[in-house]
């Protein structure tokens, strides 16, 4: 009879723990809040799973395949959750009816026939050779069939919040890489803005990846899973993209003379917060560093004269560049490298970009964005 009780109640804690993970992942739209001893699969899960899965992509020679392996892991991740939460319920649903066998007929003979008893209610198959006759057998048969129809019903609704964000997150992605080049780079987006004669339409850049970030931030830790999808165009990354515009922006408020320095420091300040916020989040190790060497900056300076901007004094500019990248450079690299992007200026690890190839504006040929 004990032994009864004690089953019953670990299927008990495995389906609330799970239920938990349900609502907690699909219904709650924001950051999820700690469970206290309810164990989340879902958050843990996924990024054990994530680490060998992307060990094992950065080991094949061709790029098209490593970036089709590792570009498929977000929807994968969504299918194990499925099958985990589904596995899990019915485990737990069997312990439940388990520790009340003897109210199912015929007397289950084992844990395994309770467990497949549960698995027919949840997923509403009745085939009918098992039936609950008390009454609390017969409430956790019914509550395992109304889970089953549940769940599916959220998976669903998750999947349509999920590739919804996605969506948003990649038209800016793409836009972006008109201006900035792919992979992007912070220099090349103000030289392409300035050899185009459109810097009037510079303010209107960071003010919309100001809002992209607040909603990144916001999709992001609501849902989790969502950062795990990578983007579908070649050398293109949401990391990369931020990490550029905030270069970007960096550099108007420390280098050049006239600029949109109002709309580049709303703009770092959100995106800041949504950089700060996702490593913590993920728990990543961030390492303070500029990310760039002052040869580098003196040969983003030199295009950038070329292109018309008027700049600082070189030894003031750098001081100021190295100290605010410094800011945040380190949580790029941190996200680059965790989600494995493809290498950008100054971002990642940028040794296969010794020659990189740059898509730019038909307008002209822009430099590298090695620099």
């Amino acid at each position: 009879m004990i032994g009864q009780i004690i089953e019953f109640l670990v299927g008990l804690e495995l389906v609330l723990s799970i239920m938990i993970d349900i609502f907690l992942t699909v219904v709650v739209p924001r950051r999820a809040p700690r469970t206290g001893r309810f164990l989340r699969i879902s958050r843990y899960v996924v990024f054990r799973l994530w680490i060998p899965w992307r060990n094992f992509g950065l080991r094949m020679n061709s790029t098209e395949r490593r970036e089709g392996f590792l570009g498929s892991f977000g929807a994968l991740a969504v299918m194990v959750l499925l099958a985990m939460w589904i596995a899990g319920l019915i485990v737990g649903y069997g312990l439940m009816l388990d520790g009340l066998r003897d109210e199912v007929h015929p007397v289950p003979e084992n844990v395994g026939a309770s467990i497949y008893f549960a698995g027919t209610s949840l997923l509403t198959l009745g085939f009918g050779d098992f039936t609950a006759t008390g009454g609390w057998a017969r409430l956790i048969t019914l509550a395992s069939a109304a889970t089953g129809l549940g769940i599916f019903a959220s998976v669903i609704s998750l999947l349509f919040t999920l590739y919804g964000s996605f969506q948003r997150r990649e038209v800016a992605v793409v836009v972006l890489e008109a201006g900035a080049g792919a992979p992007p780079s912070g220099v090349t987006l103000l030289e392409t803005y300035a050899l185009a004669g459109i810097l009037d339409d510079l303010p209107r850049v960071f003010e919309t990846w100001q809002a992209w970030a607040a909603e990144v931030l916001d999709s992001h830790l609501a849902y989790p899973v969502l950062a795990y999808f990578r983007s579908s165009h070649d050398n293109d990354s949401w990391i990369s993209s931020l990490g550029a515009v905030m270069d970007a922006a960096t550099l108007v408020l420390t280098s050049i003379e006239d600029g949109p320095k109002g709309w580049a420091k709303l703009f770092r300040a959100v995106g800041g917060h949504c950089l700060e916020d996702l490593v913590q989040y993920f728990r990543l190790p961030v390492e303070v560093e500029v990310g760039l060497e002052r040869s580098e900056f003196d040969e983003a300076c030199r295009r950038l004269a070329f292109a018309g901007f008027r700049l600082r004094d070189p030894d003031e500019a750098w001081d100021a560049f190295s100290r605010q990248r410094a800011e945040y450079a380190g949580r790029v690299n941190a996200l680059a490298r965790h989600w494995a992007t493809p290498p950008a200026q100054w971002i990642g690890d940028r040794s296969p970009l010794k020659y990189p190839h740059v898509h730019t504006p038909a307008e002209r040929p822009l430099v590298s964005a090695g620099g």
